[in-house]
């Protein structure tokens, strides 16, 4: 049975969304404090493994780090609507570069959108 994770190219895709994503991050002054490790390469691999595992991929993700629990993982950040909206800024340069189909792109963005502003935690 074929996953959407399969269907849209898996790991090498979502290494590039993802390396995309935070080429921008590295130089957002919004929100490159929200990353308190110097490199950053942790967090894209924790992403990465994320989105792999969530689309249909290999559960690498939660064999190491156990349940997402994203919103108790981004707790001691503040995370307000304009970082919400510089992530997905981000984000949408990551899946533009991916040339996704549109029917693949749209169902892509939705989970993004959604959860971008699910993890708003801090108003303005």
């Amino acid at each position: 049975m074929s996953t959407f994770y399969d269907e849209i190219g898996g790991e090498a895709t979502i290494r590039q969304i993802v390396h995309t994503f935070y080429e921008g991050v590295a130089d957002d002054p919004l929100l490159r404090p929200l990353y308190p490790e110097e490199d950053l390469g942790p967090a894209e691999e924790r992403f990465a493994l994320f989105l792999m595992q969530y689309w249909g991929g290999p559960t690498t993700y939660g064999d190491t780090r156990g349940h997402p629990r994203l919103r108790m993982r981004h707790a001691p950040f503040a995370v307000t609507p304009a970082a919400a909206e510089r992530w997905l800024v981000h984000f949408r340069e990551g899946l533009d570069k991916a040339a996704l189909t549109p029917a693949q792109d749209e169902q892509f963005w939705g989970y993004v959108t959604h959860a971008a502003q699910f993890m708003v935690n801090t108003p303005e």
